[in-house]
């Protein structure tokens, strides 16, 4: 089984896929999907898109893990954009038929570290020491995406053990 996990951003997104090999998560690729247009949403969600459907296409993934969506008051335009990512990053999970879960933020820092709030380099340090990478994945987004997939991996483990 092939897992997806992707960190959703208008200007990077970041994307890893996860194998697993013998009950084992094994890194099979990893990588960010950089916006290069500026100012013009329509081409920037143009660009995620393109990008998650080469990603789907090239890797075959059978499922998606993606971060659910965080709203702060403070900040309520952030969310609304950061929806149009999402929105399209789930079309071309639906368009490849692939089934799509969503991950809090804090679930995946507690399933990967044990603190729902841990800093970013803690999640880096983390996701190099469960996949044995030889050195923390950068950008920030890589780790996160994988470690989203990292969550899944780990969720789906624990059902599969109870049913």
């Amino acid at each position: 089984m092939k897992i997806l996990g992707i960190d959703p951003g208008l200007n990077t997104t970041g994307y890893g896929v996860l194998e697993i090999v013998d009950q084992r998560p094994r890194l099979v690729e990893a990588g960010i999907i950089r916006g290069k247009s500026r100012g013009s949403l329509t081409a920037r969600v143009q660009e995620i898109y393109d990008g998650v459907v080469d990603v789907i296409q090239s890797l075959h993934p059978e499922v998606m893990a993606l971060e659910k969506l965080y709203a702060h008051y403070d900040r309520p335009t952030t969310s609304i954009l950061m929806g149009h990512a999402r929105g399209v990053i789930c079309l071309a999970a639906a368009q490849a038929g692939i089934a799509v879960e969503d991950y809090a933020a804090t679930q995946v820092k507690k399933t990967l570290t044990g603190n729902g709030r841990a800093p970013k380099s803690q999640m880096q340090q983390a996701i190099q020491f469960e996949l044995g990478l030889s050195k923390t994945p950068e950008p920030a987004d890589v780790a996160d995406a994988l470690a989203i997939a990292f969550c899944h991996y780990c969720v789906a483990k624990t059902q599969n053990v109870r049913s």
